[in-house]
């Protein structure tokens, strides 16, 4: 790959990292507000389940304008890591930012609440897990929005190694096809 290649890859993929850092965006607002109605909740998680056929999309598409119709898996795999990586960056932004100043305990609260009702404390005492959910929400309780950022932006990039994989395998074209 030239250095021009790769530029044009990088570019390609900011934008499409910035679109899906608004569907991951979008997600996290369900889930937020999904705490209340189980609709959102559904929706956030619909959100999250179209990431992989999302990033398939925009390597298609970058496949068929930018590369003419070819694309090897190698550079459809680093496209796919790349996407995932912008993205990441901007939803990390954006959860920092929620939970710096907005979420204000929100979501601490709402979990507390779930765990604190009955059935939940039934289920929780007869697995024995009363210890482990009381170490767990002491452990978010401390941390700071930089951690949930940190820890999101991780996960979001092992997620695009992961599923660049297949989508690379799918999407790969050595030779253009006649329309």
């Amino acid at each position: 790959m030239t250095p021009e290649e790769y530029q044009q890859l990088k570019a390609f993929a900011r934008i499409d990292g910035a679109l899906m850092a608004l569907l991951w965006v979008g997600s996290f607002y369900c889930y937020i507000n999904g705490m209340e109605n189980a609709i959102l909740n559904m929706l956030s998680i619909l959100l999250i389940i179209i990431t992989p056929f999302y990033a398939a999309r925009r390597l298609r598409h970058f496949r068929d304008y930018a590369r003419e119709g070819i694309i090897s898996f190698r550079r459809g795999y680093a496209y796919v890591i790349h996407i995932f990586f912008y993205g990441g960056l901007l939803f990390a932004l954006a959860q920092y930012i929620y939970f710096a100043y907005m979420d204000k305990g929100f979501l601490l609260g709402k979990f507390t609440e779930m765990l604190s009702a009955p059935e939940s404390m039934a289920w929780i005492k007869a697995n024995g897990l009363s210890d482990l959910m009381k170490e767990s929400l002491d452990t978010m309780a401390q941390m700071r929005p930089i951690d949930y950022s940190l820890n999101m932006l991780t996960l979001n990039i092992i997620a695009g190694f992961v599923v660049g994989l297949p989508v690379a395998a799918l999407v790969q074209q050595k030779l253009k096809v006649k329309n």
